[in-house]
């Protein structure tokens, strides 16, 4: 059964300074087939953003590329995802290195294990991509790996952290090998009070990798929730659970406001908070994020078609 309809509103205008440089530099998701919607990403995104794109098992690695070209040549920094059990072997992983950065000046990844069950080769983890030493090789200059604020159950089947903080150490330690910059771009999450108790914990654990929050755009709640439960994200399921309950704003569609103005407060309060930057999961589309953006962002929302970028 469908949830009742949402009626689309006009995103208003947030006068909150704190958040404004929150998300300075923020970045964004995109997918081959959602970029093809877009008919100018200049006139929603501003100059130089970060633009992820989501490798997803069964997209051709030609299409991966005519997108991270289209987006290069319109002046932003592309993050193409490596997902290492989509990836079969060495020489792939190469060719596909070879590709980015001959068609469309790739310097930069997200490398991550990739969320199919069985892997297609020789890869399963991020570390193992990290390991071969391919993307050193070819002068990456920056390289993001997963970060999961509510944990992750496909690595720690008993519901605990451990095999994922091992990880994230093990990383950590990586990042003093390379000479690339590194950072953790997260799971999305719909609660700031677990992100700053996983943030600080982090930090007392020595993980001083700077953190990039995946934060959920806006979207119809019943999208989020079907996202969030194919995810795994917990405690923030709950803040949509309750959400859904509250009639006056189920008729609405979910913005993140509420838990970037804390993030952002927090920081604010906080300046040596390990949170570096806001990247954007579009689940309501890449259009409607970047107007919540624009609209809320202040400078750091102005595309770059309005700053004759």
């Amino acid at each position: 059964m469908t949830l009742l309809n949402f009626k689309r509103r006009e995103t208003p205008q947030v006068s909150n300074g704190q958040v404004e440089h929150f998300l300075q530099d923020y970045s964004i998701e995109v997918m081959p087939r959602t970029a093809e919607k877009v008919e100018d990403f200049r006139a929603l995104l501003p100059e130089g953003t970060r633009v992820y794109i989501a490798h997803i098992d069964g997209t051709p690695i030609e299409d991966m590329v005519a997108t991270a070209k289209r987006l290069n040549a319109d002046g932003y920094k592309v993050m193409p995802h490596f997902p290492a059990r989509i990836i079969k072997d060495r020489a792939t992983l190469a060719d596909w290195i070879a590709r980015y950065q001959g068609e469309a000046d790739v310097k930069q990844a997200l490398l991550l294990a990739g969320g199919v069950a069985t892997p297609a080769g020789d890869f399963h983890s991020s570390m193992q991509l990290l390991e071969t030493g391919l993307f050193d090789q070819a002068g990456f200059t920056r390289l993001h790996v997963a970060g999961h604020p509510e944990g992750n159950r496909d690595i720690d089947l008993d519901g605990t952290d451990k095999n994922v903080m091992d990880a994230l150490r093990w990383k950590q330690a990586f990042s003093a090998r390379t000479d690339a910059q590194m950072a953790l771009a997260t799971q999305f999450a719909f609660d700031a009070d677990p992100i700053i108790r996983w943030a600080d914990r982090l930090r007392a654990e020595g993980i001083t990798l700077p953190v990039h929050i995946g934060i959920a755009g806006p979207a119809k709640l019943q999208t989020l929730i079907k996202f969030a439960i194919a995810c795994g994200v917990g405690p923030s399921l709950k803040v949509l659970q309750k959400r859904a309950m509250d009639v006056t704003k189920l008729l609405l569609p979910y913005e993140p406001t509420d838990v970037l103005a804390k993030l952002a407060a927090h920081k604010a309060a906080h300046p040596d908070f390990n949170i570096e930057s806001v990247h954007f999961f579009p689940l309501g589309g890449i259009k409607t994020c970047a107007e919540w953006a624009m609209a809320n962002g202040g400078a750091a929302g102005v595309p770059a078609a309005r700053t004759g970028g």
